[in-house]
């Protein structure tokens, strides 16, 4: 059996019992907690104040790689090496980019 078949195998195994481990355990916690008592309408998902934070924060997550990547040519057309420009600028421009979202979605439950 030759090897490069092994690690696509190994890795679909691992995300399957990793899932599985999780399901379970989550419903064995579930079924303890109503037969203790609790109602089960504590487990429904609820609408949250935040919603819609979330997509806010992966677009400008996703723009503020954008302008990373575009600072990284110019820095590579400017002489720096192509790997350090491009990856230094893709996570200083995302970094800024969640930082803004942390503050701008902080301002928005202040009102």
């Amino acid at each position: 059996m030759q090897v490069e078949i092994l690690i696509p195998l190994g890795f679909f195994a691992v995300v399957f019992a990793s899932l599985y481990v999780y399901l379970t355990t989550r419903n064995k916690e579930r079924l303890a907690l109503i037969e203790k008592g609790a109602s089960p309408e504590l487990f429904k998902a609820k609408p949250d104040a935040s919603s819609g934070h979330g997509s806010f924060k992966l677009g400008l997550f996703l723009v503020g790689i954008a302008l990373g990547i575009l600072c990284g040519y110019f820095l590579a057309e400017g002489g720096m090496e192509e790997e350090p420009a491009y990856f230094s600028m893709i996570f200083l421009f995302g970094g800024i980019a969640l930082v803004t979202s942390y503050f701008m979605q902080k301002k928005n439950l202040e009102k």
